[in-house]
């Protein structure tokens, strides 16, 4: 009896490792800047909503892990959207929304194909119609400590971002809170000050360069 219960227990582990996705075991770096506050007061975000807020850079870099597979150890995948509606507002529907993604040029065929999908299982709706795929040098550094707020992304000339930690001065209504909530899961996420952002590339049909705004979040994935 206990040779059988042994065995299906067995029996039951195995099938549960055969059905784990592939995806399973990959973590790292994540930022992501809106073209609204995400740390606001509701009388900023009742200005801007319907009139912003419908333009995104978000980066994923892996640490280490693969996705289906194949190892992204060190990769980085940037994905610029443009929503047609407020990213965030319950009331409007931003979708269709139409992103370019910018692939890491160290990438393999396989790696880069990897990383689309990848990004593509974070982001869902946000990702279903990419109009153009990019290849560049991508660049992302991550404050720790006392810097843990400060992120620097370089995409080739297409895009970039720099942010630092949000401070006291950056209340400025007294009912401030996590107004939108980052666009994508992760297993930590801390609203932060964009010191500058810029998007230059083509397939959305509009180009930007932004700065000062409570508008990003620095954060982990883990899956």
């Amino acid at each position: 009896m206990r040779r059988k219960l042994a065995a299906s227990i067995a029996g039951l582990a195995l099938i549960l490792l055969a059905s784990m996705p592939l995806s399973a075991a990959i973590r790292g770096d994540y930022v992501e800047v809106r073209s609204a506050d995400v740390y606001t007061g509701p009388c900023f975000a009742n200005a801007e909503v319907g009139l912003t807020g419908d333009q995104a850079i978000l980066a994923w870099r892996v640490k280490e892990g693969s996705w289906q597979g194949v190892k992204l150890d060190g990769l980085t995948l940037v994905a610029v959207v443009k929503a047609s509606a407020t990213l965030g507002d319950p009331y409007h529907n931003p979708y269709p929304a139409k992103s370019v993604l910018i692939v890491d040029e160290r990438a393999t065929g396989r790696q880069q194909e990897a990383l689309r999908n990848f990004a593509r299982s974070m982001a869902r709706d946000l990702l279903q119609n990419v109009v153009r795929v990019e290849k560049a040098a991508i660049r992302l550094d991550v404050g720790e400590g006392a810097s843990a707020g400060s992120v620097k992304l370089e995409a080739g000339n297409m895009a970039r971002i720099e942010t630092r930690s949000l401070c006291a001065h950056d209340h400025i209504c007294g009912n401030e809170f996590v107004y939108y909530p980052p666009l994508v899961s992760l297993s930590r996420a801390t609203p932060a000050y964009t010191l500058d952002e810029a998007f230059n590339g083509q397939g959305l049909g509009v180009t930007w360069d932004r700065a000062d705004r409570r508008s990003a979040f620095i954060g982990t994935f883990t899956l």
